[in-house]
Protein backbone atom coordinates (compact mmCIF):
# COMPACT_ATOMS: atom_id res chain seq x y z
CA UNK A 1 0.00 0.00 0.00
CA UNK A 2 1.14 3.51 -0.75
CA UNK A 3 -0.27 6.90 0.14
CA UNK A 4 1.56 8.62 -2.72
CA UNK A 5 0.84 6.00 -5.40
CA UNK A 6 -2.41 4.15 -4.65
CA UNK A 7 -3.39 0.92 -6.41
CA UNK A 8 -6.85 -0.55 -7.04
CA UNK A 9 -7.00 -4.21 -8.01
CA UNK A 10 -10.12 -5.64 -9.70
CA UNK A 11 -10.04 -9.43 -9.85
CA UNK A 12 -12.36 -12.08 -11.22
CA UNK A 13 -12.35 -15.08 -13.49
CA UNK A 14 -12.81 -15.19 -17.27
CA UNK A 15 -16.28 -13.98 -18.24
CA UNK A 16 -17.06 -12.69 -14.75
CA UNK A 17 -17.56 -9.07 -15.80
CA UNK A 18 -14.42 -7.35 -14.52
CA UNK A 19 -14.37 -5.24 -17.68
CA UNK A 20 -17.75 -3.72 -16.73
CA UNK A 21 -16.34 -2.72 -13.35
CA UNK A 22 -13.29 -1.23 -15.04
CA UNK A 23 -15.63 0.87 -17.22
CA UNK A 24 -17.27 2.28 -14.09
CA UNK A 25 -13.85 3.18 -12.69
CA UNK A 26 -12.99 4.94 -15.94
CA UNK A 27 -16.21 6.99 -15.71
CA UNK A 28 -15.30 8.03 -12.17
CA UNK A 29 -11.73 8.89 -13.17
CA UNK A 30 -12.97 10.99 -16.08
CA UNK A 31 -15.57 12.81 -13.98
CA UNK A 32 -13.16 13.52 -11.12
CA UNK A 33 -10.26 14.40 -13.47
CA UNK A 34 -8.04 11.61 -12.15
CA UNK A 35 -5.20 10.36 -14.34
CA UNK A 36 -4.99 6.59 -14.07
CA UNK A 37 -2.54 3.97 -15.32
CA UNK A 38 -4.11 0.67 -16.40
CA UNK A 39 -2.71 -2.84 -16.50
CA UNK A 40 -4.51 -6.00 -17.58
CA UNK A 41 -3.96 -9.46 -16.19
CA UNK A 42 -3.72 -10.96 -19.69
CA UNK A 43 -0.45 -9.05 -20.18
CA UNK A 44 1.09 -11.18 -17.44
CA UNK A 45 0.36 -14.55 -19.04
CA UNK A 46 3.58 -16.50 -19.45
CA UNK A 47 2.81 -17.70 -22.98
CA UNK A 48 1.32 -16.09 -26.06
CA UNK A 49 -1.61 -17.76 -27.84
CA UNK A 50 0.47 -20.08 -30.04
CA UNK A 51 2.84 -21.03 -27.23
CA UNK A 52 -0.09 -21.76 -24.91
CA UNK A 53 -1.64 -24.14 -27.44
CA UNK A 54 1.69 -25.96 -27.74
CA UNK A 55 2.17 -26.15 -23.97
CA UNK A 56 -1.41 -27.33 -23.50
CA UNK A 57 -0.95 -30.12 -26.06
CA UNK A 58 2.30 -31.17 -24.39
CA UNK A 59 0.63 -31.20 -20.96
CA UNK A 60 -2.30 -33.26 -22.23
CA UNK A 61 0.05 -35.75 -23.90
CA UNK A 62 1.76 -36.12 -20.52
CA UNK A 63 -1.60 -36.84 -18.84
CA UNK A 64 -2.28 -33.36 -17.46
CA UNK A 65 -5.77 -32.35 -18.60
CA UNK A 66 -5.92 -29.33 -16.28
CA UNK A 67 -3.28 -27.04 -17.76
CA UNK A 68 -4.90 -23.60 -17.81
CA UNK A 69 -4.44 -19.84 -17.80
CA UNK A 70 -5.66 -19.82 -14.19
CA UNK A 71 -2.55 -21.49 -12.76
CA UNK A 72 0.57 -19.81 -11.31
CA UNK A 73 2.71 -21.82 -13.72
CA UNK A 74 1.20 -20.14 -16.78
CA UNK A 75 1.38 -16.60 -15.42
CA UNK A 76 4.12 -14.16 -14.44
CA UNK A 77 2.84 -13.63 -10.92
CA UNK A 78 6.19 -12.55 -9.52
CA UNK A 79 6.46 -9.93 -12.26
CA UNK A 80 2.91 -8.72 -11.54
CA UNK A 81 3.70 -8.41 -7.84
CA UNK A 82 6.90 -6.55 -8.74
CA UNK A 83 4.94 -4.10 -10.90
CA UNK A 84 2.58 -3.40 -8.00
CA UNK A 85 5.53 -2.95 -5.64
CA UNK A 86 7.33 -0.66 -8.07
CA UNK A 87 4.26 1.51 -8.65
CA UNK A 88 3.58 1.79 -4.91
CA UNK A 89 7.16 2.98 -4.37
CA UNK A 90 7.84 5.11 -7.44
CA UNK A 91 4.61 5.65 -9.38
CA UNK A 92 5.75 3.58 -12.36
CA UNK A 93 6.61 0.00 -13.32
CA UNK A 94 6.92 -2.44 -16.20
CA UNK A 95 3.88 -3.47 -18.23
CA UNK A 96 2.86 -4.63 -21.69
CA UNK A 97 -0.31 -5.39 -23.67
CA UNK A 98 -1.73 -8.70 -24.78
CA UNK A 99 -3.20 -8.21 -28.26
CA UNK A 100 -6.59 -9.91 -28.27
CA UNK A 101 -7.94 -9.18 -31.74
CA UNK A 102 -7.40 -7.34 -35.01
CA UNK A 103 -8.61 -4.02 -33.63
CA UNK A 104 -5.97 -4.15 -30.92
CA UNK A 105 -3.40 -5.35 -33.46
CA UNK A 106 -3.94 -2.16 -35.45
CA UNK A 107 -3.80 -0.06 -32.27
CA UNK A 108 -0.60 -1.59 -30.89
CA UNK A 109 1.10 -2.63 -34.09
CA UNK A 110 1.34 -6.36 -33.49
CA UNK A 111 -0.30 -9.70 -34.22
CA UNK A 112 -3.40 -11.01 -32.41
CA UNK A 113 -2.41 -13.48 -29.72
CA UNK A 114 0.98 -11.91 -29.01
CA UNK A 115 2.41 -9.41 -26.54
CA UNK A 116 3.75 -5.92 -27.08
CA UNK A 117 7.28 -5.26 -25.74
CA UNK A 118 7.67 -4.43 -22.05
CA UNK A 119 7.72 -0.72 -21.30
CA UNK A 120 7.37 1.66 -18.38
CA UNK A 121 3.94 2.78 -17.25
CA UNK A 122 3.18 6.37 -18.20
CA UNK A 123 4.12 8.94 -15.61
CA UNK A 124 2.99 10.85 -13.76
CA UNK A 125 -0.35 9.23 -12.91
CA UNK A 126 -2.60 9.55 -9.88
CA UNK A 127 -3.57 5.91 -9.44
CA UNK A 128 -3.02 2.42 -10.87
CA UNK A 129 -5.98 0.22 -11.87
CA UNK A 130 -5.44 -3.51 -12.41
CA UNK A 131 -8.10 -5.73 -13.98
CA UNK A 132 -7.58 -9.45 -14.41
CA UNK A 133 -7.43 -12.95 -12.97
CA UNK A 134 -4.81 -12.65 -10.25
CA UNK A 135 -5.14 -9.31 -8.51
CA UNK A 136 -5.22 -10.79 -5.00
CA UNK A 137 -3.65 -14.23 -5.33
CA UNK A 138 -1.27 -15.80 -2.83
CA UNK A 139 1.08 -18.53 -4.00
CA UNK A 140 4.19 -19.48 -2.06
CA UNK A 141 6.00 -16.26 -1.21
CA UNK A 142 4.08 -14.31 -3.88
CA UNK A 143 1.21 -12.05 -2.77
CA UNK A 144 0.03 -9.95 -5.71
CA UNK A 145 -2.47 -7.99 -3.62
CA UNK A 146 -0.06 -6.99 -0.86
CA UNK A 147 0.55 -3.53 -2.31
CA UNK A 148 -3.04 -2.87 -3.45
CA UNK A 149 -4.90 -0.24 -1.44
CA UNK A 150 -8.34 -1.48 -2.50
CA UNK A 151 -9.14 -4.98 -3.80
CA UNK A 152 -12.42 -5.55 -5.65
CA UNK A 153 -13.84 -9.00 -6.45
CA UNK A 154 -16.28 -9.54 -9.33
CA UNK A 155 -18.00 -12.86 -8.76
CA UNK A 156 -21.13 -14.05 -10.56
CA UNK A 157 -22.61 -17.28 -9.23
CA UNK A 158 -20.92 -20.04 -11.13
CA UNK A 159 -23.76 -21.04 -13.50
CA UNK A 160 -24.16 -17.40 -14.54
CA UNK A 161 -20.40 -17.09 -14.97
CA UNK A 162 -20.44 -20.12 -17.27
CA UNK A 163 -23.37 -18.74 -19.29
CA UNK A 164 -21.53 -15.44 -19.77
CA UNK A 165 -18.36 -17.23 -20.84
CA UNK A 166 -20.17 -19.58 -23.23
CA UNK A 167 -22.00 -16.74 -24.94
CA UNK A 168 -18.89 -14.54 -25.13
CA UNK A 169 -16.63 -17.25 -26.50
CA UNK A 170 -19.18 -18.40 -29.06
CA UNK A 171 -19.87 -14.84 -30.22
CA UNK A 172 -16.38 -13.31 -30.23
CA UNK A 173 -14.10 -16.33 -30.60
CA UNK A 174 -16.38 -18.60 -32.66
CA UNK A 175 -15.92 -21.49 -30.22
CA UNK A 176 -18.47 -24.30 -30.07
CA UNK A 177 -20.33 -24.95 -26.83
CA UNK A 178 -18.40 -28.21 -26.49
CA UNK A 179 -15.08 -26.37 -26.80
CA UNK A 180 -16.08 -23.91 -24.07
CA UNK A 181 -17.19 -26.81 -21.87
CA UNK A 182 -13.76 -28.41 -22.32
CA UNK A 183 -12.12 -25.13 -21.28
CA UNK A 184 -14.31 -24.87 -18.17
CA UNK A 185 -13.50 -28.45 -17.13
CA UNK A 186 -9.80 -27.98 -17.76
CA UNK A 187 -9.70 -24.85 -15.60
CA UNK A 188 -11.75 -26.17 -12.70
CA UNK A 189 -8.92 -27.33 -10.36
CA UNK A 190 -7.06 -24.04 -10.83
CA UNK A 191 -10.33 -22.12 -10.41
CA UNK A 192 -10.87 -23.81 -7.04
CA UNK A 193 -7.29 -23.41 -5.84
CA UNK A 194 -6.28 -19.98 -7.19
CA UNK A 195 -9.32 -17.94 -8.24
CA UNK A 196 -11.88 -18.60 -5.47
CA UNK A 197 -9.49 -17.99 -2.54
CA UNK A 198 -8.86 -14.45 -3.74
CA UNK A 199 -12.39 -13.44 -2.84
CA UNK A 200 -11.63 -13.81 0.87
CA UNK A 201 -8.79 -11.31 0.37
CA UNK A 202 -10.84 -8.65 -1.43
CA UNK A 203 -12.25 -5.61 0.36
CA UNK A 204 -15.51 -5.54 -1.61
CA UNK A 205 -17.16 -8.30 -3.65
CA UNK A 206 -19.85 -7.70 -6.26
CA UNK A 207 -21.69 -10.95 -6.95
CA UNK A 208 -24.46 -11.06 -9.55
CA UNK A 209 -27.17 -13.63 -8.87
CA UNK A 210 -29.82 -14.45 -11.49
CA UNK A 211 -33.47 -14.61 -10.47
CA UNK A 212 -34.34 -16.87 -13.41
CA UNK A 213 -33.56 -20.54 -14.01
CA UNK A 214 -29.91 -21.11 -14.94
CA UNK A 215 -29.80 -24.73 -13.82
CA UNK A 216 -28.30 -25.93 -17.13
CA UNK A 217 -25.96 -23.18 -18.32
CA UNK A 218 -24.90 -25.16 -21.37
CA UNK A 219 -28.29 -24.87 -23.08
CA UNK A 220 -29.16 -21.31 -21.99
CA UNK A 221 -30.18 -19.28 -25.03
CA UNK A 222 -29.40 -15.90 -23.52
CA UNK A 223 -27.64 -14.30 -20.59
CA UNK A 224 -29.98 -13.21 -17.77
CA UNK A 225 -30.50 -9.47 -18.00
CA UNK A 226 -29.88 -6.92 -15.28
CA UNK A 227 -33.63 -6.84 -14.59
CA UNK A 228 -33.46 -10.62 -14.05
CA UNK A 229 -30.67 -10.38 -11.48
CA UNK A 230 -29.74 -9.05 -8.08
CA UNK A 231 -26.25 -8.05 -7.00
CA UNK A 232 -24.97 -9.03 -3.57
CA UNK A 233 -22.31 -6.58 -2.37
CA UNK A 234 -20.14 -7.80 0.52
CA UNK A 235 -17.81 -5.52 2.50
CA UNK A 236 -14.98 -7.25 4.34
CA UNK A 237 -14.97 -4.37 6.84
CA UNK A 238 -18.40 -2.70 7.00
CA UNK A 239 -17.25 0.03 9.41
CA UNK A 240 -17.67 3.43 7.80
CA UNK A 241 -20.09 2.18 5.11
CA UNK A 242 -23.23 4.34 5.13
CA UNK A 243 -25.79 1.58 4.63
CA UNK A 244 -28.85 3.79 5.32
CA UNK A 245 -27.67 6.14 2.54
CA UNK A 246 -27.17 3.26 0.11
CA UNK A 247 -30.58 1.78 0.95
CA UNK A 248 -32.20 5.18 0.38
CA UNK A 249 -30.42 5.77 -2.93
CA UNK A 250 -30.84 2.24 -4.31
CA UNK A 251 -34.58 1.59 -4.52
CA UNK A 252 -35.43 -2.05 -3.87
CA UNK A 253 -32.20 -2.85 -2.06
CA UNK A 254 -32.02 -4.54 1.33
CA UNK A 255 -29.49 -5.65 3.92
CA UNK A 256 -28.94 -9.41 3.72
CA UNK A 257 -26.25 -9.55 6.42
CA UNK A 258 -24.50 -7.06 8.64
CA UNK A 259 -21.78 -6.63 6.00
CA UNK A 260 -23.83 -7.22 2.85
CA UNK A 261 -26.42 -5.38 0.79
CA UNK A 262 -28.51 -6.85 -2.04
CA UNK A 263 -29.24 -4.50 -4.92
CA UNK A 264 -31.52 -4.87 -7.98
CA UNK A 265 -29.39 -5.79 -10.99
CA UNK A 266 -30.42 -2.70 -12.92
CA UNK A 267 -28.93 -0.58 -10.11
CA UNK A 268 -25.49 -2.27 -10.36
CA UNK A 269 -23.72 0.63 -12.09
CA UNK A 270 -25.28 3.19 -9.74
CA UNK A 271 -24.31 1.08 -6.73
CA UNK A 272 -20.72 0.92 -7.92
CA UNK A 273 -20.66 4.67 -8.49
CA UNK A 274 -22.05 5.38 -5.01
CA UNK A 275 -19.68 2.96 -3.27
CA UNK A 276 -16.48 3.43 -5.27
CA UNK A 277 -16.46 7.21 -5.76
CA UNK A 278 -15.97 8.03 -2.03
CA UNK A 279 -13.26 5.34 -1.80
CA UNK A 280 -11.37 6.79 -4.75
CA UNK A 281 -11.70 10.32 -3.42
CA UNK A 282 -10.36 9.17 -0.03
CA UNK A 283 -7.32 7.70 -1.81
CA UNK A 284 -6.81 10.97 -3.69
CA UNK A 285 -7.14 13.02 -0.50
CA UNK A 286 -4.62 10.80 1.24
CA UNK A 287 -2.30 11.14 -1.76
CA UNK A 288 -2.51 14.95 -1.67
CA UNK A 289 -1.76 15.06 2.05
CA UNK A 290 1.25 12.79 1.57
CA UNK A 291 2.89 15.03 -1.07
Amino acid sequence: MSQRHPIISVTGSSGAGTTSVRNVFEQIFRREKITAAHIEGDAFHRYDRAEMKTKMAEAEAAGNRHFSHFSPETNLLAELAATFESYAATGTGQYRHYIHDQDEAERYGGTPGTFTPWENLPAPTDILLYEGLHGAVRHGDIDTGRHADVKIGVVPVINLEWIQKIHRDRATRRYSTEAVMDTILRRMPDYVHYICPQFTETDINFQRVPTVDTSNPFIARWIPTADESIVVIRFRDPHGIDFPYLLAMLHGSFMSRANSIAVPGNKFDLAMQLILTPIIMQLMDRKRRAQ
